[in-house]
């Protein structure tokens, strides 16, 4: 059995203020920042990469960086009104059902990666055929420079006191001041580190070191499966949303139910690219 007496001596929260500074009634959140900082280093690396034709098929880069920044506006309302739509959907449909008004009330937070993903892919698919990019390049050059907004994400996430993970006795378990007197994984550090930095790296040396870039559907293919893969691990160590719970088996999150299926989307993007170089 553990002890709250055990746990609070392990590592208490940092006392950060979700609010990073305020300019009269206005308040500026962490979580506000972390998007605009991972949207706009992801615009601004997406930028670099557009600037080197080599690294594309056939030595041209699929669009320009005028073009990138018309689409900096479809990627973030692809990823903001995805998220939200997602996580109704997704993890608060009931309570939405019951109060429609919730659904509008952004400011108590939820958020869903799946479904920000899934508004980002239809932003590039119709941006795409209204610029006549190639859909799988952008869709390489977006997963490229996605790990910005993941970590910047997972780390507004800890700095909320928000996402944690299980109860733990770990020697860096923190004890957040929502989550009991009980000391707990910092899961959004393992995202962060998972889906940010490590993923950044990978992606980084498949468009750097193995030229991916040139078999469109590759790159994307990796974060994808990147992604499902380094959710469903830190899924164990993650406390599921408290109005879902465990959905099979005692350990079974919703997490990992919506991340199984980018797995197969992921290994399909893969072949297909690789079987698209192999045969021009």
């Amino acid at each position: 059995m553990y002890s709250a007496s055990s746990f609070l001596a392990i590592m208490p929260f940092p006392n950060i203020d979700p609010i990073a500074f305020s300019i009269g009634p206005l308040s500026v959140h962490w979580y506000g920042l972390a998007y605009v900082a991972g949207i706009f280093l992801g615009w601004y690396y997406a930028r670099a990469l557009v600037s080197r034709p080599d690294l594309w098929p056939a030595g041209v880069a699929p669009t320009s960086k005028e073009k990138l920044d018309d689409f900096l506006v479809w990627v973030a309302a692809g990823i903001v009104l995805g998220g939200r739509i997602g996580y109704i959907l997704f993890y608060d449909l009931p309570a939405v059902v019951e109060n429609p008004i919730r659904a509008l009330e952004i400011w108590n937070g939820g958020m869903s990666f799946h479904g920000g993903l899934i508004g980002t892919t239809i932003a590039m698919i119709l941006f795409a055929r209204r610029n006549g990019i190639a859909v799988w390049s952008l869709f390489d050059l977006v997963a490229t420079v996605a790990p910005f907004g993941l970590f910047f994400g997972r780390i507004a996430n800890f700095i909320n006191g928000e996402l944690w993970g299980r109860i733990s006795d770990v020697p860096w378990a923190v004890v957040f001041p929502t989550g009991g007197p009980f000391a707990r994984h910092p899961s959004q550090l393992y995202e962060a580190l998972l889906e940010g930095v490590l993923l950044l790296i990978i992606l980084r040396l498949m468009t750097h070191g193995l030229k991916a870039l040139r078999s469109p559907g590759v790159v994307c293919g990796v974060f994808v499966c990147g992604y499902a893969l380094s959710r469903i691990f830190v899924e164990f160590f993650r406390e599921p949303d408290p109005q879902l719970g465990y959905l099979a088996f005692g350990w079974l999150t919703m997490g990992m139910v919506l991340s199984l299926p980018m797995l197969l989307v992921g290994v399909v993007s893969i072949w297909r690219g690789r079987r698209a170089a192999a045969n021009p």
